[in-house]
């Protein structure tokens, strides 16, 4: 795994949730930059999961086991458009906050894959 990736998806994650957070604290629902936050987020894990493929494709193997790897590889790049897709059916403030607990379990994730690759 890219350490460097894994970080800036992390980082990335709790900027969006922070985001998110702070705009369901003021009540808004979310709003279409929201959108285009998760949308960022969401490329940046789907990088990571075709990195991930490749090298487990080249021979590359997770420290503890390849099939914890890539089903936690599968949850991160689906975490945030979940949310997203939650978000859409409650336009409150209650969506918005779906978005922030979104890209926190998108956070502890990458910390766990981080884990699970073995650095």
């Amino acid at each position: 795994m890219l350490d460097a990736l894994t970080l800036a998806i992390g980082l990335a994650a709790l900027l969006l949730a922070a985001w998110t957070g702070w705009a369901a604290y003021r009540d808004q629902s979310t709003k279409d930059w929201h959108f285009i936050g998760m949308a960022v987020v969401t490329l940046l894990a789907t990088v990571q999961l075709v990195v991930g493929i490749v090298q487990l494709a080249r021979g590359e193997k997770a420290e503890q086991g390849t099939a914890i790897f890539v089903a936690y590889l599968l949850g991160a790049f689906a975490a945030v458009p979940a949310a997203g897709f939650m978000s859409l059916a409650e336009r409150t403030r209650w969506g918005t906050a779906t978005v922030a607990a979104g890209a926190v379990v998108l956070a502890v994730l990458e910390v766990r894959l981080y884990d699970i690759w073995g650095n």
